[in-house]
């Protein structure tokens, strides 16, 4: 009798309030985290047809409509987005066209640069390489000078 007293005294509220805790707290939070506003608006077109359906309740027929704009929200997002992404990869096309233009100009002034030699500019008239002079020694001084002698004779 003890144990039947305890089980229904003890045992059984704390499992329905630790049921109840579980429902009501724990699970109705990991509701609202997953809940968004997308989906909220996306129910309450089912909340009016659900509405509309149940005869002991009349609904205008404006609040059908919005029902039906509620709808159709999804629909008309996709239609924005896809007109937003096809802006945006024709801005992206232009901008990668505009950048391969502004390599190929840059690597043809290039090129013309380096066919002017702008670096390495030289004064006109003067040899292209100094002629270096050679070591004279006693012995080529006195053939040069007989050469020279003879080149002059």
């Amino acid at each position: 009798m003890k144990q039947w007293w305890r089980r229904w005294i003890y045992e059984v509220p704390l499992a329905i309030g630790d049921a109840l805790w579980e429902v009501l707290v724990v699970q109705l939070a990991a509701l609202l985290d997953r809940l968004t506003v997308r989906k909220v608006i996306a129910f309450i077109p089912v909340a009016i047809i659900v509405l509309a359906y149940y005869h002991r309740i009349p609904i205008p027929p404006e609040l059908m409509l919005v029902g039906d704009f509620l709808a159709y929200i999804d629909i008309f997002s996709v239609l924005f987005l896809l007109g937003v992404l096809s802006r945006v990869t024709t801005i992206l096309f232009v901008v990668r066209q505009a950048a391969a233009r502004i390599a190929l100009l840059v690597g043809s002034v290039v090129a013309h640069m380096q066919r002017l030699d702008v670096r390495h500019r030289r004064e006109r008239g003067t040899p292209t390489r100094p002629r270096r002079k050679p070591d004279r020694t006693e012995d080529d001084w006195a053939f040069g000078s007989a050469w020279d002698q003879v080149a002059i004779a």
